[in-house]
């Protein structure tokens, strides 16, 4: 049965195997993070409403090409329930393993968020579509909450 985090004026289901990690929220951050047996993880962080979509996203690229030698990168917008968000997908090396992150952003209401997902390439594969069932959960529970009304 899946676990539900609900709280930020957020709300998204992950699974009940995977470690929620709200210690960013707790100090006042806002953001929230999910890890999964494996290591790989998924992260959801609100910032203002002023924030544009797409330099949030630039600005997670930006940062990942500071922190690993090369980074390949592929624009990738993306539409998910009903909803258009902004984002990439980045491949790279750590560790001699490869990596796929995807970095995707939009604005709902009165935040701007952005979600970042990463794991080992095998991982991914095999997380994917959890990844992706996570982000639906989260803009769903937007819908909810009134965030588009």
């Amino acid at each position: 049965m899946p676990q539900e985090f609900d709280r930020l004026g957020i709300s998204f289901q992950y699974p009940d195997n995977w470690v929620l990690d709200e210690e960013d929220a707790l100090s006042g951050s806002q953001s929230v993070t999910v890890y999964s047996p494996g290591g790989g993880f998924w992260s959801v962080a609100l910032h203002p409403r002023s924030a544009e979509p797409a330099g949030m996203a630039r600005a997670a690229v930006d940062a990942m090409k500071q922190e690993y030698e090369e980074v390949e990168v592929e624009d990738a917008p993306q539409h998910v329930a009903g909803h258009d968000l902004v984002g990439y997908d980045l491949n790279f090396f750590y560790l001699d393993l490869t990596n796929t992150a995807q970095v995707r952003a939009l604005r709902a209401g009165r935040s701007t968020l952005t979600i970042f997902c990463q794991a080992e390439d095998r991982e991914f594969r095999r997380v994917r579509r959890v990844f992706e069932a996570m982000t639906t959960s989260l803009l769903g529970g937007l819908q909810r909450l009134g965030y588009w009304d």
